[in-house]
């Protein structure tokens, strides 16, 4: 079996988990997801399953869904509810005030990734350090967000609902805290739900306990996605019997003898649909950068 399947990943559950229980549901060896999911957020994350998992180099840099909670007047070691929080006993801002605040965090803004992070400094993730107490400096990262609208507040409790659509990178723990900083009373992430990611939605997913009902009723497999929806965001061309034939044994195929031109990265498809790989066309070839045929179910 090979392909993609969106698990709608549950609260405290890690991305890791969520990968070892699908194995053994869908009884396959290799199983890999694409872009880790904290293990206290919720939402899409995307499993690539057998030799589907030989495209995980080659997934596109997607852009990002989220919905976040924060609560005003509190601070957090972790920057949300799940390390050491303190009340700041700052006033709650009003709804007027957070709207002034939004547009500075909209667009490309620099962003220090917080000491949770997976990011590495010496060949060490920030998460292992900060759980020895350690804290380092870090670099201002530059990233996207395109969207950050409000979804509900409530004045009473400080809590604020954001739906925020962002490039890959984009820490919404950081930009929770920056935005109680900003407005001077500190706020903390409470909920975190990925609603996006490598191009699927939550429309998309199941969750685990959806997939055990569905693997009693012997039909987890047809949930499973063709690997190349994973690569949609790369150009396709198709080509001929011969050159299908050709790329397929690692041949070159010249661009000039191509139906459409290619630029950059291509799917490759043969006349009757099979995806074969992905081709980079180079010195006037779409030579082989990747031989994907039979990872589709």
């Amino acid at each position: 079996m090979n392909g993609i399947l969106c698990l709608d990943k549950d609260r405290e559950m890690t991305s890791f988990l969520g990968c070892a229980i699908l194995r053994r549901l869908l009884g396959v060896k290799k199983i890999g997801h694409a872009g880790t999911l904290d293990p206290n957020a919720t939402g899409v994350l995307p499993l690539l399953i057998g030799n589907a998992t030989k495209a995980l180099d080659r997934l596109p840099a997607h852009d990002k869904r989220y919905t976040a909670t924060l609560r005003f007047g509190a601070v957090s070691d972790t920057l949300d509810v799940w390390g050491q929080v303190q009340s700041t006993g700052a006033p709650l801002p009003h709804l007027a005030a957070i709207e002034q605040a939004l547009p500075a965090f909209r667009g490309d803004i620099r962003q220090i990734p917080p000491m949770t992070s997976a990011l590495k400094k010496d060949g060490v993730r920030l998460y292992e350090l900060a759980r020895k107490g350690i804290e380092i400096d870090r670099e201002a990262r530059n990233v996207s967000v395109y969207t950050l609208n409000i979804v509900d507040y409530s004045a009473v409790t400080g809590e604020l609902t954001l739906d925020c659509h962002c490039s890959k990178g984009t820490y919404i723990r950081s930009l929770c805290d920056d935005l109680g900083r900003v407005l001077g009373c500190g706020a903390v992430m409470t909920d975190l739900r990925r609603t996006m990611a490598a191009g699927y939605t939550l429309d998309q997913c199941i969750t685990v306990e959806q997939a055990r009902q569905l693997a009693a009723e012997g039909t987890l497999a047809q949930r499973v996605l063709p690997t190349d929806t994973a690569l949609s965001a790369y150009p396709a061309v198709t080509v001929t019997a011969p050159q299908a034939v050709r790329f397929q044994n690692g041949g070159a195929l010249a661009l000039d003898r191509l139906r459409t031109p290619v630029e950059g990265i291509t799917r490759v498809y043969d006349p009757e649909g099979v995806f074969l790989g992905l081709g980079n066309p180079q010195d006037g070839e779409l030579k082989v950068d990747k031989l994907l045929k039979g990872v589709n179910r």
